[in-house]
């Protein structure tokens, strides 16, 4: 936990969005347009049909990456508002009711690491903040952009081989083959941010998660 200008407990990070909000996102766009990809028929589909698919992949991942902002934005101010009421409490606790919110308030496996001079020192310096009202930021819809933005563009890739390959079946293995590439970066880039001593190993096993999830997403209708 650590002081913010929301008055809460969570600071404002330079970064628009985190590493993994960043490949979940990505993810999230990938698999929805490989799931509508997936309904075209090789066997049968015309120029026509791929169109009309490519369209609906398209604008499936431009409603959603639509939906996955907003709901970005009401979470953000969902967590300013729940840390502006901590903050409130605090100014009106006492030393040891101050405490139990604070610890209370941290992730669980930061808490036991700290002491009471720690905690106090916490309070003292969320007191001093200002109390904000809670409220949106330029930064928040900067981030709620760039949601919309990784879920729309992650359509781009599997959907490219459709328009510069004229035959249907070449084109959809070239596709199959860009969104296993893009999965095992995604897994690989997490992989890496967590710390893991192989990252290739995470790739490849994103790699074969998203393949799972496309399969049973299909076999689900979706």
């Amino acid at each position: 936990m650590t002081a913010a200008r929301d008055g809460g407990f969570t600071t404002e990070s330079k970064r628009l969005l985190d590493p993994i909000d960043r490949i979940s996102e990505i993810l999230f766009g990938l698999l929805m347009a490989v799931t509508i990809l997936g309904s075209l028929s090789i066997a049968t589909a015309g120029r026509d049909e791929v169109r009309t698919v490519l369209i609906a992949a398209l604008g499936c991942n431009l409603a959603w990456g639509l939906v996955d902002a907003v709901m970005y934005l009401v979470r953000r101010l969902t967590e300013k508002t729940h840390n502006h009421v901590l903050g409130e409490l605090l100014r009106g606790a006492d030393g040891p009711a101050a405490h139990r919110i604070i610890t209370r308030a941290l992730p669980p496996g930061v808490a036991p690491l700290l002491g009471p001079a720690e905690i106090e020192a916490m309070h003292a310096r969320l007191l001093a903040l200002p109390a904000a009202r809670p409220r949106l930021d330029g930064q928040d819809f900067l981030s709620a952009l760039g949601v919309f933005l990784l879920v729309v563009v992650a359509t781009f890739p599997v959907v490219l081989p459709f328009v510069l390959v004229s035959d249907l079946p070449t084109a959809m293995k070239f596709s199959r083959y860009v969104t296993v590439a893009m999965l095992f970066a995604a897994g690989h880039e997490l992989g890496r941010y967590a710390g893991h001593p192989r990252p290739f190993v995470t790739g490849v096993l994103m790699a074969l998660l998203g393949v799972a999830l496309i399969l049973a997403i299909m076999a689900l209708g979706g």
